[in-house]
């Protein structure tokens, strides 16, 4: 894709993108749900927006663990992984980052339901809060492509959506 295309091309929060990506990093989400059938959301500490638990997998790392780790990181739950609701990459449907200074990526993010084991909710470094919310009552700042990506995950769909 060639810089005049990325007009017209919105990152994961649904904003235009001012320049084409340079690089694609794979990423896991994890979708957990309480008894009540709410979703965790944390709200991320680089733009305040309510997102689901992920991030980058890491060398070596599947992504099942990736997604397993990430949960983890950021919410200090344990999880294990039960289904695999998606793989998210279409750069028309907010597969692209973008962060302070220009620079954005373009995630192949493969998105996992996942039941909780243990722990207790905590919050790290890149959380300033983290909660529950019924589905049909997100955050208003939840960006697009989460919203899609819950939306995906409550379809019950036995096959993985591609995205």
């Amino acid at each position: 894709m060639s810089q005049d295309q990325a007009h017209g091309l919105l990152d994961s929060t649904g904003n235009p993108i001012a320049r084409m990506p340079n690089v694609v990093k794979p990423g896991t989400n994890g979708i957990v749900r309480n008894e009540a059938g709410e979703i965790l959301l944390q709200r991320r500490a680089d733009n305040g927006l309510w997102g689901l638990p992920g991030g980058v997998q890491d060398v070596g790392e599947s992504a099942r663990d990736g997604a397993i780790r990430e949960v983890f990181e950021e919410t200090g739950l344990t999880v294990s992984v039960t289904r695999l609701i998606g793989v998210y990459s279409d750069p028309h449907q907010y597969a692209i980052d973008a962060y302070p200074g220009g620079h954005t990526v373009h995630y192949v993010t493969a998105v996992f339901e996942c039941e909780r084991i243990a722990g207790e909710l905590t919050l790290s470094g890149e959380s300033t809060d983290l909660g529950y919310f019924p589905p049909d009552a997100l955050p208003d700042v939840t960006p697009p492509g989460v919203r899609l990506r819950v939306r995906d995950a409550l379809a019950g769909r036995a096959a993985a959506f591609i995205r």
